[in-house]
């Protein structure tokens, strides 16, 4: 594998680590502002709002430039953000701050992701991406927790200082080993770069993001709950659990990375059917304390192998803007966060225990997988059509390989 991915991981990793830290730094930052903590609450909220916005504008604003040159730009605005974060003297100072470090966030993704698999073979690509989001599942193990442990002892200004850091750290990387290649280039300009979103396979994949990983997150935003009410942990306890699940979540996305490259669909569903089975094994596995241990490691893995197949399945699907469909996954990434979250709270008030938020979770996971299932039965049915109606198609829509490898 290319030395370049080093890069992509570098900022996936400072990416990773402000995304996730906030949630930790939530009651320091409160009592810093004299703010309450459903105030705080909204912080998180603004950076993964940030995300949704950016992501599609700022891959379609960018297309026509050289990916090196966006990457580094928006690693860049990532570093201001951050920084801006860190000198934040009130609320909405922050917010706004928030708000413009998720900007970059889906874009540097979706343009990192094709990058990656430009550099490599294409039967590689899936472990590119992979090797790309190593980066940010690697935070969750040790990003996250150096994060909070800084916050807590050096102040929270500190903690966006470092990660302020690790983005112009990332920013050299990015100048050093990532090749100079021209942005891709559509007929259409911007429009053709939306056109090529229409495709209904297109929102199939994104939909099946969206459901998949909103029952990650249906789960995991009440991880803590389950552990201290359910399992029995002490409060203190729960932050190496929280990285046990980055450890579950790395091996998932080295090994979905792995087996993607070989099959694709079935990796997909594998995964998939996988969550569900967790996820509805919750109750039981929360029971006890080693197996609740193992029910946060499991849940990452479950979750993180579908990460790369569907990322290269949202990309083959909008092949003529491979960047901007791959931003947009990302955007889907985060509305799955916030919709799980939001499902998973409705499941909790409803009063039906602790680990009700794992069982709404099994849920989407289904439902999940009946998207991917359609998918799979519109791909049949076009693969289908007569060789005349394909070429007629195929007039319209430039070779895919191609398309990603420019």
């Amino acid at each position: 594998m290319p030395l370049a991915l080093l890069a992509l991981a570098v900022g996936a990793f400072g990416i990773g680590t402000t995304e996730f830290a906030m949630m930790g730094l939530l009651p320091d930052v409160a009592g810093d502002l004299h703010i309450s903590i459903p105030s705080a609450g909204h912080l998180v909220s603004a950076y993964a709002l940030g995300v949704v916005i950016g992501a599609p504008l700022l891959a379609a604003a960018t297309a026509r430039m050289p990916r090196r040159t966006v990457l580094i730009a928006l690693m860049g605005l990532f570093v201001a953000g951050n920084a801006l974060s860190a000198l934040a003297p009130d609320e909405n100072w922050l917010l706004a701050a928030r708000f413009l470090s998720g900007l970059p966030h889906g874009a540097f993704f979706g343009v990192g992701a094709v990058v990656a698999t430009g550099l490599v073979a294409p039967e590689r690509k899936a472990r590119s991406v992979s090797l790309m989001f190593l980066g940010l599942t690697v935070a969750n193990i040790a990003g996250v927790p150096a994060a909070t442990l800084v916050g807590q002892h050096l102040g929270w200004r500190a903690t966006f200082l470092g990660v302020s850091a690790i983005g112009l750290a990332a920013i050299a990387s990015l100048y050093l080993l990532i090749p100079r290649t021209p942005g891709h280039t559509p007929g259409g300009g911007l429009r053709g770069e939306l056109a090529a979103l229409r495709p209904l396979p297109v929102w199939l994949a994104l939909g099946t993001t969206v459901a998949g990983f909103a029952a990650l997150f249906s789960a995991y935003s009440y991880i803590t709950p389950m552990l201290t009410d359910a399992a029995g942990y002490a409060e203190g306890s729960v932050t190496l659990l929280l990285a046990l699940f980055g450890v579950g979540a790395t091996v998932g996305n080295l090994l979905g990375g792995r087996l993607a490259d070989h099959a694709m669909r079935r990796t997909l569903f594998g995964g998939l059917a996988s969550l569900v089975a967790v996820l509805a094994a919750f109750p039981v596995l929360m029971r006890t304390e080693w197996s609740a241990a193992l029910a946060v490691v499991l849940l990452g893995t479950a979750a993180f192998v579908t990460g790369s197949p569907l990322q290269l399945m949202v990309m083959e699907k909008a092949a003529a803007a491979p960047s901007l469909a791959s931003s947009a996954n990302q955007a889907a990434f985060n509305l799955a966060n916030a919709g799980g979250a939001w499902i998973g709270g409705l499941a909790l008030a409803a009063g039906f225990g602790a680990t009700a938020p794992a069982v709404a979770g099994a849920g989407l996971a289904v439902l999940g997988t009946g998207v991917a299932g359609v998918a799979y039965a519109v791909d049949r049915r076009r693969a289908k059509r007569p060789a005349g109606t394909a070429r007629v198609v195929a007039t319209h829509v430039p070779d895919r390989s191609e398309a990603l490898h420019h």
